[in-house]
């Protein structure tokens, strides 16, 4: 760019350029100048290593570097940041590290590699953000919003642990959950069902289940949204231990052409599952718009709300597939390429186990469901990251954070036994504990609170 701008003689505009930027260190020789930063600053003027202060973490290739460089292109700063734990999995626990700027430079740059970086990191599905600062730094993190955990002791030097607040899964439930409550009062009367995914109509063994498809979803992607109005249909039903017996329909489209796009799914899914349709609604020349009732039977069904301190949680899931195409870390497709018998053995899990409670992970994702779970049960819940199923490849942000085609949280008394659910893998991965909201247990034995209380405000079932 200052090339073009000196060739077209703007030296004003060259003036107007920021006096750095940042960017991912993408070469050897960008990552040799970060190294040779760090030797100077923390090895020749604050002498806190003898020769270098490279570690493992710089040779791990999950590490990421970011980088400030001055208008001429030199590096005047950087910072790291990666996986935690050196070997195994990336659990979504990430450390950053080896801050560093120029004497020339300080003022702003600084703050801004460490903005950069709690992005970088919210962006790679990290839960779990944290740092080792020198002490006279701990009033710089604190002010862009960071938390002291506790002092440590890093090269002889004191150091504060501090933690970036990932707020993911809170913004996620708040967004999707957190008005329920008010706006549900008294619409919902069946004593022992609040906030289940179908409710016993009384009088009967017949469940109900309703679900609208997002009016942009429609839009954007008419087929999976016919395909996946079924899926969260039956889903709904399984968690309640009820057997699918009909669908019902309701569809707005601006034509004919729209219509059949949506119902190709539609009629895809229902012969997948072998839950027919039985009847519904179809309405021309009006915005997209698709719903879906669905009708099952059980003389038993199984509560959202039927949790107790002490029972064991466990996620049954599937996690053959992968993310929709347009839809990468918000919606895993588990379920088109499944045949029947796959399919029906999942949607039967529930049923034959008959846990104490049982919900279909929604668009609150895994931890959300759980809270929600856990709200009806009056209680709260933890999570062991360690031992949650999920696809290989996937963050555990977006994991716990996406819609993952068939998931069931169930809990019951512990040794209770995994589902039985064909081709999904079912773990025992957290419990239900006194107290309200989710927490995050992490191998190091860290707790981080991730729901700070009920998710929908509905209470107690």
């Amino acid at each position: 760019m200052r090339d073009v701008l000196a060739i077209l003689g703007d030296p004003v505009s060259l003036e107007r350029q920021p006096a750095f930027h940042i960017e991912q260190a993408a070469d050897a020789v960008t990552i040799a100048a970060y190294h040779a930063l760090r030797r100077q600053v923390f090895v020749e003027e604050q002498g806190l290593f003898e020769d270098h202060d490279l570690d493992e973490h710089d040779e791990d290739p999950r590490t990421v570097v970011l980088v400030a460089r001055d208008r001429e292109g030199a590096v005047i700063g950087g910072v790291r940041l990666g996986p935690a734990q050196l070997d195994g999995p990336d659990l979504g626990w990430w450390y950053g590290g080896r801050l560093v700027v120029a004497p020339a430079s300080r003022g702003s740059v600084g703050p801004a590699l460490v903005r950069a970086a709690c992005a970088r990191a919210e962006d790679a599905g990290v839960l779990r953000f944290e740092a080792t600062v020198q002490l006279r730094n701990e009033p710089l993190f604190t002010r862009l919003g960071w938390r002291a955990v506790r002092r440590v002791t890093v090269a002889g030097a004191p150091h504060v642990l501090m933690r970036w607040p990932v707020g993911r899964i809170q913004a996620l439930a708040d967004a999707t959950k957190r008005d329920l409550g008010p706006l549900l009062t008294g619409l919902t009367g069946v004593p022992g069902f609040v906030g289940d995914d179908g409710v016993p109509v009384p009088g009967s063994d017949l469940v109900a289940a309703c679900d609208a498809i997002v009016p942009s979803m429609v839009e954007r992607d008419p087929e999976w949204a016919g395909w996946c109005s079924v899926l969260v249909n039956v889903n709904d039903l399984a968690a309640m231990g009820a057997e699918p017996v009909g669908l019902l329909d309701a569809l707005g489209a601006r034509d004919r052409s729209f219509a059949s796009r949506v119902l190709t799914g539609l009629r895809r899914a229902s012969d997948a599952y072998g839950v027919p349709v039985l009847g519904g609604h179809t309405q021309f020349g009006v915005p997209a718009a698709l719903s879906v009732t669905a009708l099952g039977r059980t003389v038993h069904p199984v509560p959202g709300g039927g949790g107790r301190p002490g029972h064991e949680v466990r996620l049954t899931a599937d996690l053959d597939g992968r993310w929709r195409p347009g839809y990468a870390g918000r919606q895993w497709d588990s379920s088109s390429f499944r045949r029947t018998p796959e399919l029906r053995a999942m949607l039967g899990a529930v049923s034959r186990a008959r846990p104490a409670a049982a919900k279909d992970v929604s668009m609150a994702g895994v931890a959300g469901t759980l809270g929600m779970l856990a709200e009806a049960s009056g209680c709260g819940a933890e999570l062991d990251l360690a031992r949650i199923p999920r696809p290989n490849g996937t963050s555990m942000g977006d994991w716990l954070t996406c819609f993952p085609g068939f998931a069931m949280l169930t809990t019951d008394e512990p040794g209770a036994g995994a589902l039985d659910a064909g081709p999904a893998a079912s773990v025992p991965c957290g419990r239900l504990i006194p107290g309200r909201g989710v927490a995050l247990c992490w191998p190091d034995g860290e707790r981080t609170e991730v729901l700070t209380g009920g998710v929908t405000g509905l209470g107690r079932a």
